[in-house]
C-alpha cells in the first residue's frame, strides 16, 4: 500500500513539474495568450483602418466633391478661370535650390 502511494505521490509531482517548468505548461499558455491578445488589438485597428477606408470609397463613389478634392490635392487639378500659384523655396543667399 505505501508503494503505491509513494508512485501516486511521485507520478502527481511529476505531472505538477510538466505543467509548471515545462516549455508545454503555464509559461507557453500565457505566450499564447498574449499573443492572442496582440493580435486583437492589431485586428481592432485594422477594423477601423478598414471603416474609414470603406466610407472613403463610399464617399467617392456617391458625392463629386470628394472625387475633387482627392484630384485637387493628389494631382494638383486646377478648374477653369482659376489661378494656380506655385511657390518655390529660396535658400537664404536668395538663390533658388538645387
Amino acid at each position: 500500500m505505501r508503494l503505491l502511494m509513494l508512485i501516486l505521490v511521485l507520478a502527481l509531482l511529476a505531472i505538477q513539474g510538466r505543467l509548471w517548468f515545462s516549455d508545454q505548461g503555464l509559461r507557453e499558455t500565457q505566450r499564447l495568450r498574449d499573443a492572442v491578445e496582440l493580435q486583437r488589438q492589431e485586428n481592432t485597428a485594422l477594423a477601423l483602418r478598414n471603416d474609414a477606408l470603406e466610407a472613403e470609397v463610399r464617399n467617392l463613389r456617391d458625392g463629386l466633391e470628394a472625387a475633387e478634392e482627392r484630384a485637387r490635392a493628389d494631382l494638383g487639378l486646377v478648374r477653369e478661370n482659376e489661378t494656380f500659384f506655385q511657390l518655390v523655396p529660396v535658400e537664404r543667399d536668395g538663390r533658388e535650390p538645387r
